[in-house]
């Protein structure tokens, strides 16, 4: 998706991992933050993708505020504290591979918010309505799975 028209045309949005400020910086550099706020285009957010969707960022306001969530950046600490951990996730299956780098975690959830998944206590995977969002990057490993329940329980 290069141009705002061109979310009339899709059924889901999936704003992957990588570096939150700059997506930020080209969805408001051409239009795309106001049409996806009116929009209820159903979104998965991975990592830096949930950052984006959350309602709340520990420290600043968020951006598109689809989930009604608090994150917090890069809880799981620096670039060489990166690491992968199975997770269970709830109605998905219990063998996911997350590979987290500089990964957020979601401090804080409000009602109507499903808690998915957890590592140790911190919250990693998340689903609200038509957004699902999760700290980790299933974009990085060879199983769809996750990407498979989005298109299956939020895109109709």
């Amino acid at each position: 998706v290069k141009k705002v028209e061109q979310l009339d045309e899709i059924d889901g949005l999936i704003l992957p991992g990588g570096e939150s400020t700059t997506l930020r910086r080209l969805m408001d550099l051409y239009g795309f933050k106001e049409k996806l706020q009116q929009s209820d285009l159903p979104i998965f957010g991975t990592c830096a993708g949930l950052i984006v969707l959350a309602k709340d960022v520990e420290g600043e306001t968020g951006y598109l505020k689809k989930l009604d969530i608090t994150v917090e950046r890069n809880s799981f600490g620096r670039q060489v504290d990166s690491f992968e951990a199975e997770l269970d996730i709830k109605g998905i299956a219990e063998d996911i591979e997350g590979v987290f780098i500089r990964a957020p975690h979601i401090a804080n959830v409000e009602e109507g918010v499903e808690i998915l998944s957890t590592v140790g206590d911190k919250i990693v995977a998340v689903k609200q309505g038509k957004y699902l969002g999760v700290s980790f990057h299933p974009e990085l490993t060879d199983d769809y799975r996750v990407t498979q329940y989005f298109i299956d329980h939020m895109v109709k």
